[in-house]
């Protein structure tokens, strides 16, 4: 973060909120002209500050609003075993977000589904095909409080 001053953070700030601004609106919102940003933007992008530009879609309009937090314990403790539960899980649409945790639980994965009966078909027949799973906890969204993908500096 050292090699980062106080409009490559405004900048971040900016585009971390949304990545539609052009290089002219970016301009305007840190007082400089449109060169030194876009010459800013390419650096913050080549040096990994922003990893990529994506659109977040709403689940709801695709009528997969059902989320569903699930822990997974993996049957044992294997490099083999958690290399194939990793490649398993990049397979299966429904998993929109992984982690390897510590705790209780191995992994966290984020599920979006249509609704329980979606649910229940995704653990009996998609997490129940992935033979290194020991055992799931899921955790059932009531409502979205708070979702934002910007981080605090």
């Amino acid at each position: 973060m050292n090699q980062l001053d106080e409009i490559d953070l405004r900048l971040l700030k900016i585009l971390g909120d949304s990545s539609s601004y052009t290089i002219k609106e970016l301009a305007t919102m840190v007082n400089l002209s449109s060169s030194p940003v876009l010459q800013r933007v390419k650096r913050l992008e080549s040096t990994g500050f922003i990893k990529k530009y994506i659109a977040l879609l709403n689940p709801e309009k695709f009528n997969q609003g059902f989320i569903v937090f699930c822990n997974i314990k993996l049957k044992q403790h294997d490099k083999n075993i958690g290399h194939k539960f990793v490649a398993d899980i990049l397979k299966i649409d429904e998993v929109v977000e992984c982690y390897n945790t510590s705790g209780d639980y191995d992994f966290l994965l984020k599920v979006f589904a249509r609704d329980m009966k979606h649910y229940q078909d995704f653990v009996f027949n998609k997490l129940g095909s992935v033979e290194s799973i020991g055992s799931t906890h899921s955790t059932f969204v009531m409502a979205e409080i708070k979702n934002t993908h910007n981080i605090s500096f």
